[in-house]
């Protein structure tokens, strides 16, 4: 009988902790103090713009230490099927806050938001937050990059008016040419703010932009941008994610002695394009993922964490919070004056003085050429939406080709 009650407890002791066990592989150790985070990249930090989130990654375990433990899958399409399961993944290895990097990524995610409801996810450039159904483990964020582009712009009509000053180029060349990865409506809201920042110094400044339809190509990107330098263009600048424009721009003027200069998007390019390359600028990722990582380690909301504007699961910033950055001035290069008027102009971000997207323009929805937006009436970007919503081209000034 004794033998039969020892077995019988053993038995029980060695059920229960199997449960426990289960419990915490199932749950990646969910009753732990480390809290696993997941990010899924598109591509690999071969981009620039793969690398200002891996940036933002690694300070994790300088803020946190060892309260956090990250894993990451990278080159993950924005096809459906091989989303969902990077994300099944990401959970089944416990992870319980998410970050999603590419604008593909969206409905992939929010469709793995409504099945695993005990799980944060982020998305990067996203705009499904606010769109039914909301959840609200599902958050979208945003760097307003227009001010950024807007700085740049001015950086690169500082030069462009060097050079018709110098005589190196008349008014009739003050041509501006653009990669543009994709039609999408941050795209266009990049180049448009850009294209306005060249105009407050160079009136006369007009711009071709070509689409690559490819956020990373660096063949196709280098290519694009020598067809625009070719057309009399003599300030490339990009929203692509490789160097391609960059070293197609050094190259025509180094070896071909082409009137050329860059502006580059996501890091400083003054390494491949050290006598070419002007300015870039960047989205801080930093903030607002250390600030959702805080938000769950605390078990606040990621929303009120981030101090976001939007009475929505959304949150943006620009330089006013550090959320957007200037980064590879060029001095060696730069026309006198430039660091002077840039910083003016970024006090006077910070300070809400300056709206982008107005003037004296028609803009034209190229999906629907009657939606038409006078700029006459100003364009507020990202007064309700961290993600870019101008998309509209300007009549007579910004020709797309084809």
């Amino acid at each position: 009988m004794k033998n039969n009650v020892l077995l019988t407890t053993l038995t029980v002791i060695f059920g229960v902790a199997v449960m426990f066990f289960a419990k915490q592989l199932l749950s990646g150790g969910e009753d732990s103090k480390v809290l696993k985070i997941g990010f899924l990249y598109n591509a690999d930090t071969a981009t620039a713009y793969t690398i200002n989130f891996d940036r933002a990654q690694t300070e994790l375990g300088e803020i946190f230490g060892d309260k956090v433990q990250v894993l990451a899958k990278y080159n993950v399409g924005e096809n459906g099927v091989f989303c969902e399961k990077a994300i099944d993944d990401l959970v089944a290895e416990g992870c319980r806050l998410i970050f999603a990097v590419s604008y593909g990524h969206g409905e992939p995610l929010k469709k793995k938001a409504q099945q695993y409801p005990h799980v944060q996810f982020c998305h990067a450039t996203g705009d499904l937050a606010d769109k039914e159904p909301v959840l609200p483990n599902y958050h979208t964020f945003m760097g307003a990059i227009h001010e950024g582009r807007y700085v740049c712009g001015i950086v690169a009509g500082m030069k462009m008016q060097e050079l018709l000053e110098k005589g190196r180029i008349n008014r009739n060349q003050a041509k501006i040419g653009y990669v543009a990865a994709f039609s999408y409506a941050e795209v266009i809201s990049g180049y448009t703010a850009f294209f306005l920042g060249v105009r407050s110094i160079v009136p006369e400044a007009q711009m071709l932009v070509r689409y690559t339809n490819t956020w990373s190509n660096h063949v196709i990107e280098k290519k694009t941008a020598e067809k625009l330098i070719n057309e009399g263009c003599v300030i490339i600048s990009q929203h692509s994610d490789t160097a391609g424009p960059a070293i197609a721009c050094e190259e025509a003027s180094v070896k071909r002695g082409k009137t050329v200069f860059h502006v580059g998007y996501n890091q400083s390019m003054t390494d491949v394009a050290p006598t070419t390359s002007l300015v870039s600028s960047r989205i801080n990722w930093s903030p607002c993922i250390s600030g959702a990582v805080q938000a769950i380690i605390s078990g606040k909301s990621i929303e009120k964490t981030l101090k976001s504007t939007y009475k929505s699961l959304d949150s943006c910033a620009g330089f006013d919070r550090g959320w957007i950055e200037i980064v590879g001035l060029n001095r060696h290069i730069l026309s006198p004056g430039t660091e002077e008027i840039v910083e003016k102009t970024i006090r006077q971000f910070k300070d809400g003085h300056i709206t982008v997207f107005q003037g004296n323009y028609i803009g034209v929805n190229p999906f629907d050429g009657t939606d038409l937006w006078d700029l006459r009436v100003p364009y507020k970007e990202c007064e309700n939406r961290s993600a870019p919503s101008f998309c509209y081209v300007l009549r007579d000034v910004i020709t797309v080709e084809e």
